[in-house]
């Protein structure tokens, strides 16, 4: 099973490959997952720890 933590914060996807971004939560620094789909469109996410809203 894959940890929650290898899936796109906006819409769940497996990240798998080079695709896609990680980077640290401007609040709390905690990882951030995004696929590149969700990030050419923008799409919202919410990291896990801290519950910061972003673009």
């Amino acid at each position: 099973m894959t940890e929650k933590s290898e899936r796109c914060m906006s819409c769940g996807v497996t990240m798998i490959g080079p695709d896609g971004a990680r980077f640290p939560c401007p609040n709390c620094g905690d990882i951030i997952m995004r696929c590149n789909k969700c990030r050419k469109q923008s799409n919202p996410y919410t990291c896990p720890n801290c519950g910061f809203l972003g673009p």
